[in-house]
């Protein structure tokens, strides 16, 4: 199986448990690791025969900054399920990194990690 990485996807959005991350929002940062065949794309080198990842950028992007969910959990979620979908995904490593946890006295980052297969 091959894979395609794409890491460092950073969008501002309102998932949180506290009522103020609902409203004034943090960034996020999501790393995807998708594995699928891409024998035909190496052969034929057409776009049409591959993944694209742009599409899979934005699809990230939008889930984040218009989705309001409690916990990342359920964000962490919807992204992999979206990924998922794309033809040619058979699986999805997630890390949904929350670089600014509204939690007192620390500065590091909270990550949840997601491996789903169709």
């Amino acid at each position: 199986m091959d894979v395609i990485q794409l890491t460092g996807i950073r969008c501002y959005g309102y998932t949180g448990y506290l009522p103020e991350e609902q409203i004034l929002g943090q960034w996020f940062e999501v790393d995807l690791r998708m594995s699928l065949d891409l024998t035909a794309a190496a052969q034929g080198d057409l776009i049409e025969e591959t993944l694209d990842y742009r599409s899979v950028i934005l699809a990230v992007k939008d889930i984040i900054a218009n989705s309001k969910f409690a916990l990342i959990e359920k964000l962490a979620d919807k992204i992999v399920t979206t990924v998922l979908a794309f033809d040619l995904v058979q699986q999805v490593e997630l890390k949904l990194h929350k670089p600014g946890a509204p939690i007192p006295d620390f500065g590091g980052k909270i990550t949840l990690e997601l491996t789903r297969k169709k």
